[in-house]
């Protein structure tokens, strides 16, 4: 795949060869995020399901894969959302035949949450082949390659994970 050319960003400006690369790099990250926006909004659509929803149903999907068991106040600090929200997601998901609840295996006051046979499947039908077209991308970069893109990310995360106090 071809890097597009450089061009000024509207917040950035070309003054050095280092910045234009800079640049050409933070306008095609931002292009990745609008295409992956994009895609996202398009999963939504095609599942009838919200951001946080499908959010929801990811990190249930990947507790069941790995095992564990997620209760809704577990779900609920993955998500950054309060109880009262949760319950009004739980009960969507239910409602939508994507989730079950369960009682807990050892708590009889607790309840865990299960993703439905047919939402893994829904999930894997509508994102089934986009993933691996991602994996073929990926697959194609040498181990020199990945290295240097993971880090980039990485120190990318790092980057806009902090946030300057004295900027409020």
């Amino acid at each position: 795949m071809k890097v597009p050319p450089a061009k000024a960003g509207y917040w950035y400006e070309q003054d050095s060869t280092a910045k234009e690369r800079a640049v050409r790099v933070l306008n095609a990250l931002r292009d990745y995020r609008a295409s992956e926006g994009a895609m996202r909004r398009r999963t939504r659509s095609a599942m009838s399901m919200g951001e946080t929803d499908l959010l929801a149903l990811r990190y249930l999907l990947e507790a069941q894969a790995q095992g564990r068991d997620l209760s809704p106040k577990d779900l609920a600090a993955k998500l950054g959302i309060t109880s009262a929200s949760m319950t009004t997601l739980v009960d969507r998901l239910v409602r939508g035949g994507h989730v079950t609840r369960e009682p807990h295996p050892t708590d009889r006051r607790a309840l865990i949450l299960r993703p439905t046979p047919g939402s893994d499947e829904e999930v894997r039908t509508t994102l089934g082949k986009m993933h691996q077209r991602m994996i073929e991308v990926a697959a194609g970069l040498s181990p020199q390659e990945t290295e240097t893109v993971v880090a980039f990310l990485a120190k990318m995360s790092e980057a806009v994970d902090q946030i300057d106090p004295a900027a409020h």
